[in-house]
């Protein structure tokens, strides 16, 4: 994944489109966990690495819509 330094350095439209692709890659890992659990016999360390890994994209998701959203001062 990218680094949250590199986020300023990408025009808007790029960040847009990387923002599509995280929540698509963090709906495919919330489908892919309740999978796993209905079926009773995944393996817990897959089931943490995963909800670990879905964790790190929503952090990215939310930096990129900070950057994204602007600043109002009211």
């Amino acid at each position: 994944m990218n680094a949250p330094s590199d986020l300023s350095m990408k025009s808007d439209d790029v960040l847009r489109v990387e923002l599509e692709v995280f929540r698509r890659q963090h709906r495919d890992l919330d489908e892919a966990i309740a999978a796993l659990e209905e079926k009773g016999t995944a393996d817990q360390l897959t089931i943490k690495r995963l909800k670990k890994q879905k964790l790190r994209l929503k952090d990215m998701i939310a930096l990129i819509e900070d950057r994204l959203t602007p600043d109002i001062i009211a």
